[in-house]
């Protein structure tokens, strides 16, 4: 069973979707960072560039958007191949277009288009748009302009799809397309037709505004995230939606009663003094997200390291040493691994392309079965995936829908004293390289009289401990004096060396001044 947690406060609102009592999911949304997915924007077209069949479209973000030529005009066969429906992938039966119109047979400088965000910016990359408008109700997704209806892949029974795709189409209007979501199974005509109206409706109101608009301009905002977590995560299997701020209890029993009233008993108050998710230590279960080693209950563990275009993870038997042979132990550590490494790509949003190094196995059957319960697992993630099988050498490719933000990207910031890199030089490569740097720079340095370095307290006491012998060497070789003195507000990679009226400043990430200015 499922359980929501909404955290709300005057700075941001966070959401932790939980299945089976573990944290499946962790949403957050600052008031001053909202994200951007689902809005509807009128932009002008910047520049087309045929060499990449894409454009760049001023919408009024710091960034332009990147529009590819996939994504303007018509698809062909009324909808793109694949559809996410909020993660829900239908698959589509499309006619292959013979002759597909490049960008800038479709597109020109200073030209206005409608487009929609389909994900936030990312890193340094501008948002990704598309001029294939959907727009999401409770029942289905509506698509205007595509004259097509489709059923949600996980709407296995081809009776209730037939009835669905019937109900719909009566419904439709002429050049009006729907994707029936997987919430739609089992509701009556007057359900369907209560959101095809809605719908509908909604965009009449978008076609409306588009004329009078400003050029970029917002034309239609997306729900925020409590409404859309509602949305997308609220249904029969939900045992109970938490709120901890009774203003947001009230907008989430509002919008309830709205769509589905028959649920509107299991959304709550939480009222008690301690802080809700310290009740369900969620805090505790970001913290060990944010983690890159995660320890399996066997007492193996796996490794997740991230870069910005691809993510490896690392499995490892750890303290685990099995009962009977080898083969057996590491399958068991790997099958037990491929639950973890997906639950913890869904819950950091990991995206992008995935490499994940099983433990080696001997044996084609149990890489074969490591693989057959890594396609199982990631069932149960609503993000598009493709997995590949297990190599020979135990690696498996797989890539994850990337539509936002990951956890890690949302909460952590490069660390100041490693520049990012995730290490810092060791102090006595540190301590060598000064004391080079000293010898070369002294014919530079004012005549006579001593050399003074001024350097983090650790590099300090390893001169004078360890390096204390080559430190006397130096010294006799340059015929001067050495003082090193221990300034804390520097960096730990950083110098700076001065004599008579010279000084030179070194630093292993270029802020090698920035403590002892």
């Amino acid at each position: 069973m499922r359980r929501i947690l909404i955290n709300t406060t005057p700075e941001e609102t966070r959401i932790a979707v939980m299945e089976d009592n573990a944290l499946a999911e962790f949403l957050i949304e600052r008031n001053q960072e909202r994200g951007c997915v689902g809005n509807i924007y009128k932009g002008r077209v910047g520049r087309v560039l045929p060499g990449m069949q894409a454009a760049f479209v001023d919408i009024g973000l710091e960034k332009a958007a990147f529009l590819h030529a996939s994504d303007v005009g018509p698809p062909s066969g009324g909808f793109p191949a694949t559809v996410s429906e909020n993660g829900d992938e239908v698959l589509l039966e499309t006619r292959p277009d013979p002759s597909p119109q490049r960008i800038e047979q479709q597109l020109s400088p200073d030209q206005e288009i409608l487009v929609q965000v389909a994900k936030d910016p990312l890193g340094m990359k501008g948002a990704r748009v598309t001029a294939h408008i959907s727009l999401p109700g409770r029942f289905l997704v509506f698509m205007p302009g595509t004259r097509h209806v489709a059923v949600s892949r996980k709407i296995e029974d081809d009776k209730e799809r037939k009835r669905l795709k019937e109900i719909v189409q009566d419904l439709a209007r002429e050049d009006d397309g729907f994707i029936i979501r997987t919430a739609c199974e089992g509701r009556n005509k007057k359900d369907i037709q209560s959101d095809v109206r809605f719908l509908t409706k909604l965009w009449d109101r978008i076609r409306k505004q588009l004329d009078s608009a400003a050029t970029p301009e917002l034309i239609h905002p997306d729900l925020d995230l409590v409404p859309r977590t509602i949305r997308d995560f609220f249904n029969a299997n939900t045992e109970e939606v938490v709120v901890d701020q009774p203003k947001e209890y009230r907008r989430v029993v509002e919008f309830v009663q709205q769509f589905m009233p028959r649920l509107k008993s299991r959304v709550t108050l939480y009222e008690s003094p301690e802080p809700l998710l310290d009740r369900y230590e969620i805090e505790r279960k970001i913290r060990k997200a944010l983690e890159p080693k995660i320890w399996l209950n066997s007492g193996g563990y796996i490794n997740i390291e991230q870069t910005e275009a691809l993510t490896a993870v690392d499995v490892n038997t750890g303290r685990y040493v099995g009962k009977k042979d080898l083969e057996a132990t590491v399958l068991k550590i790997n099958l037990e691994a491929t639950r973890e490494v997906v639950h913890q790509l869904r819950l950091r949003n990991v995206g992008g392309i995935i490499i994940i190094d099983f433990i080696d196995m001997a044996q084609a059957a149990n890489r074969k079965k490591v693989y057959e319960a890594l396609r199982e697992a990631v069932k149960q993630d609503k993000a598009r995936t493709r997995v590949l099988p297990v190599s020979r050498l135990g690696l498996v490719e797989m890539t994850r829908q990337r539509t936002r933000e990951n956890l890690g990207n949302l909460l952590l910031v490069p660390c100041p004293q490693c520049a990012g890199r995730g290490r810092v030089r060791s102090q006595p490569t540190i301590a060598y390289e000064l004391l080079r740097d000293i010898k070369r720079e002294s014919a530079q340095l004012a005549n006579g009289g001593r050399i003074t370095v001024h350097v983090h307290p650790g590099i300090a006491n390893f001169l004078y401990d360890q390096a204390n012998e080559g430190l006397e060497a130096l010294e006799r070789e340059i015929h001067r004096q050495v003082v090193i003195k221990a300034n804390s507000e520097l960096h730990p990679e950083a110098y700076r060396i001065e004599g008579g009226q010279g000084a030179s400043a070194r630093g292993g990430n270029g802020s090698a001044s920035d403590g002892d200015a």
